[in-house]
């Protein structure tokens, strides 16, 4: 028998993997994209512009005349596909979000907590520790009092009216109600922890932390309980890390050095309900070999 040289090479063990996983990796991006109304074309676009950065990326030293063929070539898109890519201008990058450093800086700075960690409750006005100090060590730009609505807006502070003082409402950066923001929150956690899994799988090593636990078959019970540790567990890793990270930043400061790294931690749970399995069927007892019985039957 000869081979048909035109069938299709069967993917090796370690392409098998990789698609496996990338499957792992897009399908909630595809069930983010469904559900927001995102048509596939405009997906495709977006992984389009990816590939060919990531391959640009993959060969820096190639001169301008070979990169465009060496593009195609490594992604597999035509060269007017590249060349159209590569000159359609960029997206600008997300604004910065003043509320979510103020939010941060109340959480960590000494200044604005008590003893046990916890952050103060603020006069809205006055010299610090108040939210008009905290907000101006933050920006100039804007003016206390917007910050101070954005955080309220987003159900991250409350301001007390009759004492003119402000208390933060939960001790969690999540902006409930605002889905553009929890989005650019997707990107840039899921977007980190990601480029951190890849560049170890790439490296072959363990540059970056990445490991998690794994557990099935736990109760309704078991989960809630669960999910209280979660948040026990998340609470003291943060009130260990950020003076510490600010503490770092402080002293990077005070020497005089300046830095290209960042750095993004996090923690992350996900739970899902499984079908559960069917019982097993009891196997019927054989019977033995030789002159069958009767039936018992009622008259």
């Amino acid at each position: 028998m000869t081979s048909d040289p035109s069938a299709p090479t069967p993917p090796t063990p370690e392409q098998q993997a990789l698609l496996q996983a990338l499957t792992a990796v897009l399908e909630p991006l595809a069930r983010l994209a469904v559900g927001r109304g995102l048509p596939y074309s405009a997906f495709e676009e977006l992984a389009k512009s990816a590939f060919v950065r990531a391959a640009h990326a993959a060969h820096p030293d190639l001169p301008e005349h070979r990169r465009v063929s060496r593009i195609s070539t490594t992604t597999g898109l035509s060269r007017r596909e590249i060349t159209r890519i590569v000159q359609t201008p960029e997206r600008p990058p997300a604004p910065r979000s003043h509320a979510s450093e103020v939010f941060a800086r109340w959480m960590s700075d000494p200044q604005y907590r008590d003893a046990s960690g916890h952050p103060l409750t603020l006069p809205r006005q006055g010299q610090a520790p108040s939210f008009e100090s905290l907000a101006q060590s933050v920006t100039r730009d804007v003016h206390p009092r917007s910050l101070l609505e954005e955080l309220v807006r987003l159900g991250l502070a409350v301001l007390d009216e009759p004492t003119d003082t402000v208390r933060l409402h939960r001790e969690a950066f999540v902006p409930r109600g605002d889905l553009a923001r929890m989005l650019h929150f997707l990107g840039d956690n899921v977007g980190d922890h990601l480029s951190g899994a890849v560049a170890n799988v790439q490296g072959n090593g363990s540059r970056h932390f990445d490991q998690a636990l794994f557990a099935e078959g736990l109760s309704d019970a078991a989960m809630h309980a669960f999910r209280e540790l979660v948040q026990t567990q998340w609470h003291s890793l943060r009130q260990a890390l950020v003076p510490a990270l600010q503490a770092l930043l402080d002293a990077d400061q005070s020497a005089g050095r300046s830095g290209s790294h960042r750095v993004r931690i996090g923690l992350y749970s996900y739970d899902a309900v499984q079908p559960l399995a069917p019982p097993p069927v009891p196997e019927k007892p054989k019977r033995p070999r030789g002159r069958p019985r009767k039936s018992m039957e009622n008259p």
